[in-house]
């Protein structure tokens, strides 16, 4: 099976993308919501996140998901922090996943900070969804309810989207002028036939 990763900064549109491919028939796997699930079940997460943070991040002994994004956008170093702690058991449920999928010809793995986190080094190749910086702000808004300032302050705490996009192996314009259905059925055809060869993870 091709392990295939998909992402994109916060407004681009990605999980729109994604919506696309599943009408193809496409397995994905999204990893912020099987991180919130990890959250919930994994014992062992939970009780490496109270000895990190303490008992802030424990609200009637559920992980306390409002801190936990603070703790995300805070500094860099805090973030980092955060990956190290919770990433492991992202991969090794994705590992899990992957065998239960293994007949399929591809797979998609959505995931905000594919690369940040390092787990682009379990996926073949990746897609980037990128769309102009003006319209990404604004969807934010729109969505979140927010300001600008703080929409920017958000994206700051992201890669650059060029350099996200020169990391993958293909794009997806979310711009709002390219049919995203037509890119994603393209896509779709190459990833088939790629699935096809044998690949290395990324390094």
């Amino acid at each position: 099976m091709l392990r295939v990763g998909i992402t994109g900064g916060i407004g681009s549109g990605k999980t729109a993308v994604c919506r696309v491919f599943e009408t193809l028939g496409v397995i994905l796997y999204y990893a912020d919501a099987e991180v919130k699930r990890l959250y919930s079940e994994n014992s062992d997460l939970k009780s490496k996140l109270h000895s990190a943070y303490g008992p802030s991040v424990l609200e009637n002994g559920e992980i306390n998901k409002v801190f936990l994004r603070k703790v995300a956008f805070g500094s860099a170093e805090a973030s980092q922090k955060l990956n190290n702690l919770v990433h492991p058991f992202v991969l090794e449920h994705y590992e899990k996943w992957c065998e239960a999928h293994k007949k399929q010809a591809y797979t998609l793995k959505e995931a905000a900070i594919l690369f940040e986190s390092g787990s682009y080094r379990r996926v073949q190749k990746a897609i980037g969804v990128v769309a102009p910086v003006e319209l990404r702000i604004e969807r934010v808004m729109r969505r979140d309810n927010c300001s600008r300032e703080d929409v920017l302050r958000r994206m700051q705490k992201q890669m650059p989207q060029d350099e996200l996009a020169a990391k993958c192996h293909y794009l997806v314009q979310n711009d709002e002028n390219h049919s995203i259905v037509e890119q994603v059925r393209s896509l779709h055809k190459k990833l088939l036939a790629d699935s096809a060869m044998t690949w290395p993870c990324m390094a």
